[in-house]
């Protein structure tokens, strides 16, 4: 009958104990029992022969086989029978181990009797969920995404609820309040604004009179944090704007890929046009290809015309590059 103790591994913190009570002088292999460490259980082997061999390795499992563990560890084997011997191995470092026989260490050695089998991770890694870098699993007891979360939401309630406002934006149809502090963090426009001896310092308010209430809102729920997809959508030409005024160049890129999803028929002259304005070379490009290797400028060709009369010569020789290049390949 099997000695469930003999098979059990002790744990605390980051080291793992077998204690293993006799090993026969000829012939012998033992398993021990799952131990979890970390987000895996994990099994210790020795099998024994003219010498003895150490494995380490996962339980095989989903989590295992999903984000198997990067390993670093200090395997040890502390023996009793001869004045307690303690033999370390070299610390293995980022070691992945899937299967039975990715860590085998192989002691030259035929001592009998009592002796510890003891494990020390120094450090247990796995993959990100997006499949980027490895992450320790010892800073899970930080939430960054939790700590990002609620460091957001108390920025979005200071400004939903004016908490401790000192400034004043002045829009083209209201006032909101703000906090240089955020929009200086943000913005390298508005911190130059506000570390000069400007009207803007010294009144404590901005004037952005070519924004409206609506529009404002949206830039500084951005600024701060709490824009959501439906406002962004509804605002980002506005915003572009906005990102390109004040430097904020994440935005900008924002809009920048945002619009560039959803040319069509009725809005790819506008977008070309802001395109241009705004320094926007892969909008202008996608714009161009839309109208041209697809053929669907003589979809729009009345607009088009008018769009000829009124627009910037040099958008409209681009264009025309753009079409001449295209019948090079006829």
């Amino acid at each position: 009958m099997k000695d469930s103790a003999a098979y059990r591994v002790k744990t605390m913190s980051r080291i793992a104990q077998w204690k293993i009570e006799n090993i026969s002088s000829n012939y012998a292999y033992m398993k021990s029992d799952p131990f979890k460490l970390g987000n895996w259980n994990w099994h210790i082997s020795v099998e024994k022969n003219r010498m003895l061999f150490i494995k380490l390795h996962p339980e095989i499992s989903n989590v295992t086989r999903d984000h198997p563990p990067i390993a670093s560890f200090v395997i040890r084997v502390i023996c009793y029978a001869d004045n307690r011997t303690v033999l370390v191995h070299p610390e293995v470092t980022d070691k992945q181990l899937k299967k039975n026989d990715d860590f085998i260490w192989t002691i030259d050695s035929s001592f009998t009797g009592k002796f510890i089998v003891e494990v020390e991770f120094t450090d247990l890694k796995t993959t990100s969920p997006d499949g980027g870098e490895l992450c320790s699993i010892w800073g899970e007891g930080f939430n960054k995404k939790q700590s990002d979360t609620k460091a957001l939401a108390g920025l979005a309630q200071m400004l939903s609820e004016n908490i401790h406002t000192d400034i004043t934006i002045n829009t083209s149809d209201g006032k909101l309040g703000a906090h240089r502090a955020v929009l200086a963090a943000r913005s390298p426009v508005f911190r130059s604004m506000f570390s000069h001896n400007l009207k803007e310092t010294e009144l404590s308010s901005v004037d952005i009179s070519d924004m409206s209430m609506e529009t404002c809102q949206a830039f500084l729920n951005y600024i701060y944090g709490s824009i959501d997809d439906e406002e962004f959508l509804s605002n980002r030409l506005a915003l572009l704007h906005a990102a390109d005024k004040y430097d904020v160049s994440e935005l900008k890129e924002s809009c920048h890929d945002s619009l560039v999803q959803d040319i069509n028929t009725e809005n790819v002259l506008d977008r070309i046009q802001i395109a241009n304005l705004y320094q926007l070379p892969i909008l202008k490009g996608t714009c161009m290809r839309y109208l041209v290797k697809f053929g669907k400028i003589f979809d729009i060709r009345d607009e088009f015309t008018d769009f000829l009369i009124c627009r910037d010569r040099e958008l409209i020789a681009d264009i025309f590059h753009e079409v001449l290049n295209s019948w090079k390949g006829f």
